[in-house]
C-alpha cells in the first residue's frame, strides 16, 4: 500500500470526531462518531449500535461504501483544514476486532462502561483541504488496488 502522506496522518491524529455519511432507502443520512485511526492497517475505528440508521443500512448490504469528513472548526479562512474520505465499512471481527478494541479503548477508556460494537472504514480515498498551504490547497491520496 502506498503510504498516506504525513500531513494527512497528522491531521487525522489531531482529531477524534468524524462525520459518516450513508445513503439509505429514504435518502441520505449522517452520523457523528468518535474515532481512532490505525495507520498500520489504514482503518478508522468507531463504535455504534445496530439500531442506528447508519448501521442498519450497512447491515442490509455487503461491501457497503460510505463517505466521511473530519473538519477543524474555525472562522479564520486562512486556517481552514479538513478531510473527506470514502471507502468500505464493516463490523470488525476476529483479529481486526482485537486490534480495534485495543486501539479504541486506549483512546476512549470510558467506552469500557458500555456494550462495544466496533466498526471500521478502510479509506480508499483521502482528500485534505489545508488553507495554511495556500487558499484551497488540496492533498489527495488513493489506495493502491
Amino acid at each position: 500500500m502506498n503510504p498516506v502522506p504525513e500531513h494527512i496522518l497528522k491531521f487525522i491524529g489531531e482529531h477524534h470526531v468524524l462525520t459518516l455519511a450513508v445513503s439509505t432507502d429514504t435518502g441520505p443520512w449522517c452520523a457523528t462518531c468518535f474515532y481512532v485511526y490505525v495507520e498500520a492497517v489504514n482503518l478508522f475505528i468507531f463504535t455504534s449500535d445496530d439500531d442506528t440508521i447508519h448501521i442498519s443500512e450497512v447491515l442490509k448490504r455487503q461491501d457497503f461504501m460510505v463517505a466521511g469528513a473530519i473538519a477543524l472548526e474555525t472562522k479564520m479562512v486562512g486556517k481552514i483544514r479538513g478531510i473527506q474520505f470514502s471507502g468500505p465499512m464493516k463490523r470488525l471481527e476476529g483479529g481486526a476486532l482485537k486490534l480495534a478494541k485495543k486501539a479504541y479503548l486506549g483512546a476512549f477508556p470510558v467506552a469500557r462502561l458500555a456494550p462495544l460494537t466496533l466498526w471500521g472504514v478502510t479509506p480508499e480515498v483521502l482528500k485534505m483541504t489545508d488553507n495554511r498551504l495556500g487558499f484551497g490547497k488540496k492533498l489527495t491520496w488513493k489506495i493502491d488496488k
